[in-house]
């Protein structure tokens, strides 16, 4: 475990449960882990799950997260906290109320609307809830581009569109957005950051596989691992990008379930350092380099 003098860094997930180990609290905790940093977890939904998809959910009530909140705070506490699958509007106020009260410092919120499979995850009366009453504590956001369009309302076609998303939810008081790109179309996944000045991108190769299950609860969660360990934002994404970019290769050729498959959580983590806002970064290897502004920028 990662230590600062005597401190034992830790990191607090609140998301749903994933039957099948490749999303939500389960792949939460795997990519703490491979951070080096203690995790521990608020369940908000219990999900039959697996690779093939989401065949039954059960939500907890807000009265038990609330308490679950209360219980970690009251006796381990948490450098940073992620959230993940809140699963309806009431669970999303709890879990704001929650984080408040305890003066959460680094939150990062991962918008989890729908499964891989297209199942939902999150009610529709719920998106105002996240607008309004959880984006206003977030340090980082991290909607891939059909979350960003249903948080912002309209469609994201081009690159000046997710720009417009990102400055837009920003305006509800996340500190910094990060629109995830992959699912766009293309050779390379491009991530955009927007810091409420500068915009900067991330972009790697994309992998030609179905082993895609949990990468943006792993994302996030290593965002808030990173977060916890002292990085800096940028640092922090470049990281956490970096780290599931490499597990889903790590997993491509995985025999693991007939469907959209877990990624490898067991690869390393290979910290950046330096990342500077308003850049484009390209990774070539372990690094990212310095790139120029490339087609996909002028879309």
């Amino acid at each position: 475990m990662e230590r600062t003098g005597v401190h034992v860094v830790r990191a607090l997930t609140v998301a749903g449960s994933d039957s099948g180990g490749g999303a939500g609290i389960q792949a939460d905790l795997k990519t703490f882990a491979a951070f080096g940093v203690y995790g521990s977890s608020v369940v908000t939904a219990v999900t039959a799950q697996n690779t093939l998809g989401v065949q039954d959910v059960c939500e907890l009530s807000p009265d038990i997260v609330t308490a679950q909140l209360a219980s970690v705070f009251a006796d381990i506490g948490a450098d940073a906290v992620k959230t993940g699958m809140l699963g309806n509007a009431d669970i999303v106020r709890a879990t704001a109320e929650g984080l408040a009260r305890n003066g959460v410092r680094h939150l990062v919120v991962d918008p989890v609307m729908v499964a891989k499979g297209g199942q939902p995850l999150l009610h529709e009366t719920a998106v105002r809830a996240v607008r309004e009453e959880l984006l206003p504590l977030a340090e980082v956001i991290t909607p891939n581009l059909p979350e960003a369009e249903a948080l912002c309302g309209f469609p994201l076609r081009t690159f000046a569109d997710w720009q417009r998303a990102a400055a837009d939810l920003a305006q509800c008081g996340a500190r910094v957005v990060v629109v995830k790109g992959g699912h766009a179309a293309g050779k390379s996944v491009v991530d955009l950051v927007y810091d409420g000045s500068r915009f900067t991108t991330f972009r790697t190769d994309r992998i030609d596989t179905h082993k895609t299950h949990g990468t943006g609860c792993t994302f996030s969660a290593g965002v808030a691992a990173g977060l916890a360990r002292g990085l800096t934002v940028l640092d922090a994404v470049a990281t956490a990008k970096a780290f599931v970019t490499d597990a889903i290769a790590a997993a491509a050729d995985w025999d693991v379930g007939a469907g959209h498959g877990p990624t490898d959580h067991s690869v390393m983590v290979h910290v950046a350092s330096g990342m500077v806002s308003g850049c484009n970064y390209r990774r070539a290897g372990s690094r990212w380099i310095l790139e120029e502004a490339s087609s996909w920028e002028r879309n």
